[in-house]
């Protein structure tokens, strides 16, 4: 797999704001905040889309699940309600080819989520 963005920020040579670090995965706050928290949770393991992961992978990725959980209870808003969001692909609007699960809160969250970009290629 390409060295990613995600990849310098897990070998610490681009700042991040760090919410949480194991073994595993590592979440900071997205560059670009969507909502009131807005933060990324990825594993440290390599895995460019979601149609790379393998049964080998399993409980990686639900640990991802596990830490957004867990990061959000700690800024207090896990009762109120939450995002996950892992996109695959251009249409499916990925970007960065590391998984990443998106995790925003904070504030209602309308649907359909689109941006810009997808809504062009939907008409």
């Amino acid at each position: 797999m390409a060295e990613t963005i995600f990849t310098k920020i897990l070998n610490k040579e681009i700042p991040a704001e760090v919410l949480y670090e194991d073994d595993l995965a590592l979440a900071f706050k997205d560059i670009n905040p969507q909502a009131p928290l807005h933060f990324l949770v990825i594993p440290k393991k390599p895995i460019a889309t979601i149609n790379d992961i393998t049964q080998d992978d399993r409980e990686l990725v639900g640990h991802l699940s596990l830490v957004a959980a867990k990061v959000v209870a700690e800024h207090g808003l896990a009762e109120q309600g939450y995002r996950t969001v892992m996109n695959c692909n251009e249409f499916g609007g990925q970007t960065v080819y590391h998984i990443h699960l998106h995790v925003l809160a904070g504030k209602p969250l309308g649907w359909p989520p689109y941006t810009d970009k997808i809504k062009q290629h939907l008409e």
